[in-house]
Parts: structure tokens; sequence; C-alpha cells
């Protein structure tokens, strides 16, 4: 389709041709000017194209950038890096305390262009006066946040878009110091992009200094797979589990092998196909756990070894999927992959118990917390431990941050087990904690199954679910979101609505969010927010159940799950 090219286009048209001329990368240097010429031309899907990259810009959010690689403001590439890297340069150099220089440790993983943006973010920062430390290698996002800790930098940059889209990447930012290595939150945020966009209309990338890095050792891996094994599985093994492991496609392997076999664990089999990082994730349509059919290989491989436990963890290794042996599975897979919330909770109740094992007759300290739209169960562990039980807004970058924290989770497949070490999730030491538990209840004449039949005995059925609305118009988001503010439900698939807690203004202590909770009759819960990450309306559905036998304990969660779910899907269609 043509169309005769307008003002705006002549506008967007100048933008591009000075993006071009500043571009370092030959790649996005021809992407956009073959652009430009066919809009030129008067062709109107580049009209479009060229819109849709120069009217709006990648903005931080949860932690940073992240986006699809290609030319533009609005996409992830190394002038958008570039522009990132001096912003945070020049907000860590403000604030600097007078007399000390700043430093950021960098690290990247095994995605397209993650090794060319982590460079360029390490010779800009050094250029621009900030002491910059290159990891050795591609390597999982844990061991940068813990790097940040380790060195005692003033920040922490990890190139990664974790399991987004192949072409994706993106840009983490965490802050040492006070943060403790955390993930960045406001006002952190709102200042280092002011001084982006600074950067970004008062200088050109080839005017940007640049300067030689560190590059740090090995040591900084070898202190945290010590660390990390020391934490997540104390002592040895009472048992060997037969496990099945796949990074993915990512970058887990490597540092997780190292972990599993200083714990004491024997070698897991492998899932050969998808051990190596590779950038095109070949065998997966999409590379995340949780996806449909992502974890096929896995269970393909489990059957053949006849294992007891399945580990996946995404590519960077922030995530961690367990799945557990399943008759009943759907398709004959035999596996089941259990859910985030199963998980966390599993490990909040070993988190809890390991604490209340160490303080002895003093009773245990601290706090178990995860995120408002992980499941409520994990309050109930805490009570149950004497802990306390903090809610947080959706990240690790607000988890990490809960007073005196012993464990926190998010039901996205993310767990902090070991905070002393990482101060963000981490799907190694969760691994290797899951089967520390895994082997304790092998030794034990027992399964992870009947673990969470215990759950449910002595906390009650906790059961979840989700809606996960794909979008490509991102306006039809907002629109639900008014509407649900407007014409509040009375009932959920025929539960009545007790109160609606809209966290747009605050709620409870919690920062201002876009996120409604809906609190329904007999305990059950929904909440909807628009994904931090991805194109998306989340819908969580969480349930609770704790009169009779444990199979007439699920049965009622369940069939709750059920009805919220169907309910959910009218109101939000």
């Amino acid at each position: 389709m043509s169309h005769e090219p307008d003002a705006r286009d002549a506008e967007r048209v100048a933008l591009a041709e000075a993006w071009i001329a500043q571009d370092p990368d030959p790649e996005t240097r021809e992407e956009l000017a073959s652009i430009v010429e066919s809009v030129r031309g008067g062709d109107a899907e580049a009209s479009a194209d060229l819109a849709d990259r120069f009217d709006s810009r990648l903005a931080f959010g949860t932690a940073g950038l992240r986006g699809e690689i290609a030319a533009g403001p609005n996409r992830m590439n190394r002038v958008l890096v570039a522009q990132a890297a001096a912003g945070l340069a020049a907000y860590l150099l403000e604030h600097a305390e007078p007399g000390t220089t700043p430093s950021v440790v960098i690290g990247y993983d095994g995605r397209k262009n993650s090794a060319v943006f982590a460079r360029d973010s390490a010779e800009l920062m050094a250029g621009a006066g900030v002491r910059a430390i290159l990891l050795p290698r591609l390597l999982p996002t844990p061991v940068l946040a813990f790097a940040v800790r380790h060195f005692d930098t003033s920040a922490g940059i990890m190139v990664t878009a974790s399991h987004n889209p192949p072409n994706d990447n993106g840009y983490k930012v965490y802050l040492g110091g006070e943060h403790h290595g955390s993930q960045i939150v406001a006002p952190a945020d709102a200042e280092i992009a002011a001084h982006i966009l600074h950067v970004a209309s008062t200088a050109t990338v080839p005017a940007l200094p640049r300067a030689s890095f560190e590059t740090a050792g090995e040591e900084v891996v070898d202190e945290y797979v010590r660390l990390t094994a020391e934490s997540a599985a104390p002592g040895a093994p009472a048992a060997q589990p037969r496990v099945v492991y796949t990074a993915m496609h990512g970058v887990g392997w490597e540092t997780a092998a190292r972990v599993l076999e200083t714990a004491g664990f024997d070698a897991p089999a492998l899932v050969e196909a998808q051990i190596a990082p590779d950038a095109a994730f070949p065998t997966v349509s999409f590379p995340n756990p949780e996806e449909p059919g992502a974890m096929d290989l896995s269970f393909e491989r489990a059957r053949e070894v006849d294992a007891e436990l399945v580990v996946a963890n995404d590519p960077d290794a922030d995530r961690l999927a367990v799945a557990i042996p399943d008759a009943a599975a759907p398709g004959g897979a035999g596996y089941r992959r259990l859910t985030g919330n199963e998980v966390g909770l599993t490990l909040g109740w070993l988190a809890a118990r390991r604490a209340a094992e160490v303080s002895g007759d003093a009773g245990p300290s601290g706090s178990l917390a995860c995120s408002i739209v992980s499941s409520p169960g994990l309050e109930a562990v805490a009570r149950a431990y004497g802990l306390d039980f903090e809610a947080t807004l959706t990240g690790f970058k607000w988890i990490s941050r809960a007073p005196g924290l012993v464990f926190g989770f998010e039901e996205a497949l993310g767990y902090l087990v070991n905070p002393g070490v990482v101060r963000d999730k981490d799907g190694i030491s969760a691994a290797a904690a899951f089967l520390s538990l895994a082997a304790e209840l092998k030794a034990e004449g027992k399964t992870i199954a009947d673990h969470l039949d215990e759950f449910v005995e002595r906390f009650g059925c906790h059961a979840s679910g989700q809606v996960s609305i794909r979008v490509t118009d991102l306006s039809r988001i907002g629109a639900v979101m008014s509407r649900l503010r407007a014409e509040p439900p009375a009932s959920v698939g025929g539960i009545r609505v007790e109160r609606i807690e809209d966290l747009a203004d605050g709620f409870g202590g919690l920062p201002p969010s876009d996120v409604l909770r809906i609190v329904l009759e007999g305990g059950a819960r929904v909440m909807v927010r628009p994904s931090g990450t991805e194109p998306k309306l989340k819908v969580y559905l969480d349930a609770v159940s704790e009169q009779g036998t444990v199979a007439e304990r699920r049965a009622l969660a369940t069939a709750t799950i059920a009805t919220l779910e169907a309910g959910m899907r009218e109101l939000v269609a």
C-alpha cells in the first residue's frame, strides 16, 4: 500500500538520518536506511514502521530496558545502549560521595549483541570516569547480581532479555551501597531515565568518550559457586535423586553444574539439544519454561532415564521451573510442571524450617516475602513459624527489599533463597535448594508429590490459576483496566465480590501501581494488572480450602479456581 509522504514522514526521516549518522552498527544502519528509502517512495507500511520506531522511546520499566533488537529509539540497539550507559554514568557521578569514584560491574548472557552491548557500556562508563568492571565471559544474571555485592560497586548492569523472544535484548540495572545489589526502584529509575534523555538530546554516540575497562577474574564465579552451594544446599545430600536438567539454550548450565557438584549432587541427565548457549533458541518457539511445549524435550529425556525431578533454568538462569512424575499429565507426557506458586510455597516452607532449626529455642526471626500476585499461602507458612510476612509489588526489586528477608518468591518462577549472597531471583540457587529437599525426602522414602500433600494437610490447599491475554494493541489493556474501575463487578463467576482494592493510588503502605485486587467471598482473590515486561494483561486467581481431607481440599479449591477463571474471561473479553 502506498501513500503520499507528509510532513510527519519528513520529520521522522530526518530523525532517522541523524540516527544512522551516529549508529556504530552496520546491520541496524542498513536496516534503517532501507526503511527510509521505502518511506520516501511512499510505502505506507514503512511509514508506519518508522513512526513506531521514532514516535516513542524504550523507557525504563521493570529494572531497566527491554525490547526487540532493531534500529531506532523504540528498539534495543547500540545507540540506545550507548545513551543508557552514558546516562547511568552521569547518575552515578552525580550521586557519588565527594572525592570518590563510582563503580559498575557489567555482565552479559548469550543473546544476540549481548557481548557487544556489554563492552560498549564498559568503554563508555570508563570514558565518563566510572570504574568499569566487565565479567570475564557470558554468565547467568545471578552471578552479576552477586558481583555487585562482591566487588561492592555502585551499580551493576546485566545485558539480557531473560526469557523474551529470540530477537529481544535488555538492560537490567542494579544499585549497590544502601541498596545491597537490588534492582533499581523509584526515584532512581526516573533520575537515570532523565540523564539518558539528556544524553540523547545533547550528544551523539561518536562524541561520547570511551576508555579501557577492567575485566574480572574467574574468582568472582568461584566465590558465587562456593557461597551458593553452601547456603542453598547445606550439608551433603542424604540421597541422590535422579534429575534431568535443561538450560533452555541459555547460559545456566556451566555455573549450575559447578554449584551442584560442589554441593555433592550427582551430575543430572542433560537435555543436550538445549544445553549450549544459542541466541536462536532453535528448539523452542518461546524460551520461557512457562510456555506450552517449552519443556517437551525435558519430559522426553526424563522418560528415558526415569527421572524423579526435572529442573529447567530460563536463558539467563534467574528463573527455575520444576516438574515431577505424574501419570495423569496431559498427552502422556508423564511429567507435570509445578506452578511457580507450588515451587515457591515448597521452598518457603523449607526456608522457614531451616530458619527454625538454626534459631533453636529462641525461635526464628525475619520475614518471608512474595509479590501481591503470588500465593497468599506463604503468609500461612510465615504465621506457623512465627516469621513476619511481607507482600510487595510485583518484581524482585521490591521483594529483595523486604525487611529481614529470609526467603522471597514470585509466581513467575522467581525465587530468592539466599539473600545474603544474591539480592535478586536466582534460578541456580533455587535449583540447588530444591534438589536438597528432594534428596532429604528420598532418604525418608518420600517424593515431592508426597511433600505437596503434606503442605496441603498442614497449611490448607492454596490453589492458583492465571488468565494471560497477549495483545497487539496496548490500548486494549488500558481500556480493560478503565472499564473494571468504572464498572466494578458485583460477582465473578457467581462468587460474590466483598471489596475491590485499587492500588493505583497506593494501598496498605504499597507504592502506587496499576493493579486491582478483587476480594471474594470464601477467601478467594483475583488480581488484575498489565505485565511489566510483555504486551499482556495478567489476571491472577487464588483460592484456599482448609476443611476435609487432602483430596477434598484440592477438589474444592481447584473448582473455585475454574469458576473464577471462567468469570474473569468474561469480564476482560
